[in-house]
């Protein structure tokens, strides 16, 4: 019965993490097709868009956490108001991106890509369009925290599947049709995203809660924020900052490596987030456990100890389910993505680390959820930054050394 409700409760979840991966593995699978070069660009112009937008995932960790909690104590009011506040810092940080990432695309791509200059036009074109979905993006995420707090996991899936879909019919008709390439991807994508925060905003409303009814955090309140986003925030940058260095290492081998690293990226993406459910029935499930009264404590904790073995015995089921069927891609099925020989040989020679590199990434999750629904969040984002400095470091030798892309993939092992 347990393990019925945790399923119940992640397999629609899994939809929601999906979702994103999904989305990017259409634009790198159209894209691909047509262009080497714009293939290429799609690696520096995803790790701005996407590895960004990652780092807000606080937002939606954190609204979730709090939403969860709130409801654990049956205080429905302060969840409206927690929502209230992060919907206002969402779109606050959504238009601050929207004006930062207009300014300076052109000069982060460029430090980004080094020598390899030919890629910069195709990714500032993917870039310039993509950033008028911030705002949509950010709101979408503190959405789909807050229902994902409440147990809901099923209506922000609903939300996603229409935004996968509207997402691959316009790359389908705006790149392949009328040959519009990465700039076509884009345009999909931002219309997608816009789509999807006015249906998660409707879902919140259906609930009971108005998604209007913003309120500007007072000073007690962005303490509050602060306390909890702070740790999470570190762990979200550490992580986007890895993920980003492993990028900019591969970026340097030439547009052949840093393409082949691109399909495989996208690829990870979609597999590596099949542990994200764990995490969040982790966040969801665990606060109304662990905020139980002193007489129930005892008997809570034991629950609380049950949930986690169950979480992380999935944790390793699924991640080397999930690590088979995505090894599987790149062996077997490389011309979804590409048609150049080069780049599929290239693939070829991480499959190993990339098997192991998502099979270890579930139940690490697991823990992760647990973690933050305890709020041992303090030891979290430490432990995350200081795996950051170690695999960078490490990957800077390996580099020094010459070894090529596979180290950047054995050193994504040991992050993980």
């Amino acid at each position: 019965e347990e393990m019925r409700q945790i399923f119940a409760f992640a397999g629609p979840a899994l939809g929601i993490w999906l979702s994103g991966p999904i989305m990017s593995l259409i634009d790198t699978s159209v894209v691909g097709i047509t262009s080497s070069i714009e293939l290429a660009a799609l690696g520096p112009g995803t790790v701005v868009c996407d590895g960004l937008g990652y780092c807000f995932l606080f937002l939606s960790v954190a609204i979730s956490n709090l939403v969860a909690i709130s409801l654990a104590k049956k205080d429905e009011t302060e969840a409206a108001n927690h929502l209230a506040r992060f919907l206002f810092v969402a779109v606050s940080c959504g238009v601050v991106m929207f004006t930062v990432i207009k300014l300076s695309k052109i000069g982060v791509l460029a430090a980004f890509v080094g020598g390899n200059t030919a890629v910069i036009p195709a990714a500032a074109c993917y870039v310039d369009i993509r950033a008028f979905a911030w705002p949509a993006v950010l709101v979408t995420m503190v959405g789909q925290g807050a229902s994902l707090g409440m147990q809901d996991s099923v209506s922000p899936l609903k939300v996603l599947a229409v935004v996968s879909l509207i997402n691959a019919v316009g790359d389908v008709l705006l790149c392949t049709f009328l040959g519009y390439g990465i700039a076509g991807a884009a345009w999909a994508t931002m219309l997608a995203q816009y789509v999807g925060g006015f249906l998660t905003l409707k879902s919140l409303k259906d609930k009971g809660y108005d998604p209007l009814a913003i309120k500007v955090p007072r000073m007690e309140d962005l303490a509050q924020m602060i306390k909890i986003t702070g740790p999470v925030l570190l762990t979200m940058l550490s992580k986007v900052a890895f993920y980003t260095s492993i990028t900019f290492f591969a970026t340097s081998l030439g547009a052949v490596t840093l393409a082949a690293h691109q399909v495989m990226v996208g690829v990870f993406s979609l597999f590596s987030v099949w542990g994200e459910p764990l995490a969040q029935t982790a966040q969801s499930f665990m606060p109304g456990l662990l905020c139980g009264g002193q007489q129930k404590q005892a008997s809570l904790m034991h629950l609380a100890r049950r949930l986690l073995q169950k979480l992380l015995v999935s944790g390793v089921v699924l991640g080397v389910a999930s690590a088979v069927v995505g090894i599987s891609i790149p062996v077997f099925l490389p011309q979804l993505f590409t048609n150049d020989s080069a780049i599929i040989e290239k693939m070829h020679t991480v499959v190993t680390p990339f098997f192991f590199s998502i099979a270890l990434t579930p139940p690490a999750l697991a823990l992760e959820g647990t973690l933050l629904a305890s709020g041992d969040l303090n030891f979290l984002g430490l432990n995350m930054a200081f795996a950051f400095v170690c695999g960078t470091v490490l990957m800077l030798v390996f580099h020094k050394l010459g070894f090529g892309l596979s180290s950047c993939w054995w050193t994504m092992v040991l992050f993980q």
